[in-house]
Formats: C-alpha cells, sequence, structure tokens
C-alpha cells in the first residue's frame, strides 16, 4: 500500500492510456501493406456482387412450366420479327423498296389465288372451254406479274439513285426483294407494312 501513493502521477497515467487503447494505432494509419497479425478477425467483403438470397439456385421449372415458357419465347420472337424483321430487312434502301410496294395494289397478290383456280380449271376432266379459260388466266397473271415486277424495280431504282447516291446496296438483290414482297398478301408480310395503300413514298 505505501508503495502505491509513493509512485508519481505520470506513471498512473501512461498505464491507464496503454490498457485502454488497443491497438497501437488506428486503421486509417495503416499501410495499404498492412496484414492483420494471427488470431485476429480477417475484415469482411463488401456483399456487392454477390446473388441475392444467399446464392441459392433458382427452382427448376416443370415440364408443363416449361413448355409454356417455349411457347411464350416462340411468340415473342415471332412477333418481333413480324414488328421488326430479320437481318435481311435492315437498312434504309430495304425500308424504301418495302415502302414502294406495300403503297401500291400489286398483281403478285391476286396470282396463288389465280393459280389454285388454274389448277382446278386445268384438270382434263373439265371441259374443253374451261381448260382454255384457265390457261388464259394463268398467261394474263404470269404476263401481269412480270410487267408489274418491271415497274416496281423501275421506281425503287430511280428512288434509290435519287435519295442515297453513294449506296452500295446491290441492285439486283433490291429488286428480287421488292418482288418477292409484292407477290406476299398484305397481311403476311414481314415486316409489317408501314405506309397505307395510295401513300405517297
Amino acid at each position: 500500500m505505501p508503495s502505491l501513493f509513493r509512485r508519481k502521477s505520470t506513471d498512473l497515467v501512461d498505464e491507464a492510456v496503454t490498457s485502454v487503447t488497443p491497438d497501437e494505432s488506428s486503421d486509417s494509419a495503416r499501410s495499404r501493406g498492412y496484414t492483420p497479425a494471427k488470431g485476429r478477425e480477417t475484415p469482411k467483403r463488401p456483399a456487392a456482387g454477390r446473388r441475392p438470397g444467399g446464392g441459392a439456385p433458382a427452382k427448376p421449372l416443370s415440364k408443363e412450366e416449361a413448355r409454356v415458357r417455349r411457347r411464350e419465347l416462340r411468340a415473342e420472337a415471332a412477333a418481333e420479327f413480324r414488328r421488326e424483321g430479320g437481318p435481311r430487312d435492315r437498312g434504309p434502301e430495304r425500308l424504301l423498296a418495302r415502302n414502294v410496294v406495300d403503297s401500291r395494289r400489286t398483281v403478285g397478290t391476286w396470282f396463288f389465288g389465280g393459280a389454285l383456280i388454274v389448277l382446278i380449271g386445268s384438270n382434263a376432266a373439265m371441259p374443253a372451254e374451261v381448260r382454255l379459260v384457265s390457261n388464259l388466266l394463268w398467261g394474263a397473271l404470269a404476263l401481269g406479274v412480270v410487267v408489274d415486277s418491271i415497274l416496281i424495280s423501275r421506281k425503287i431504282g430511280k428512288l434509290v439513285r435519287e435519295r442515297f447516291p453513294k449506296s452500295d446496296q446491290r441492285m439486283g438483290s433490291l429488286y428480287l426483294y421488292a418482288i418477292m414482297r409484292s407477290i406476299t398478301f398484305r397481311r403476311m408480310r414481314a415486316p409489317a407494312p408501314r405506309v397505307n395503300l395510295g401513300d405517297p413514298v
């Protein structure tokens, strides 16, 4: 007890500071290469980027759910193709060709219906007069498609030269693209028509 009172007050202050402070320096004063001593807990890394829910895998779909999901994906893909088209439909020249075809009535839209009538009328069981009319109708349809295709191609070529003088689009491929669209029923065309019949292009 007597030795306790003989100690200097500065010694007591030093002991108090030493016992209260657990680390000799704060984390902010540590260097970047600092490695915690053995026995100390390593700081946890932030949870950013981790999968929510502890990384638990998603519940597998049943056969019926997978079938429904595939059907939905096919419907979405078909709707997108109907709206936007595919890689062959890209480019301003292709859009111009589609607008030229969609803004007019084409003989080609009647081609397949006429071909069915011709096929039935050309049957050997039909009278000679019916077979003759069927053959004449077939010739008229074929001639109409040829003339219409020439007119469409000439108009597309003229507009492309005027609006896209530096275009590197192959004109033969563009003409064939427009002709194939002209013999397709309007409701079945993809991408869907953006102009109405009679609209200026």
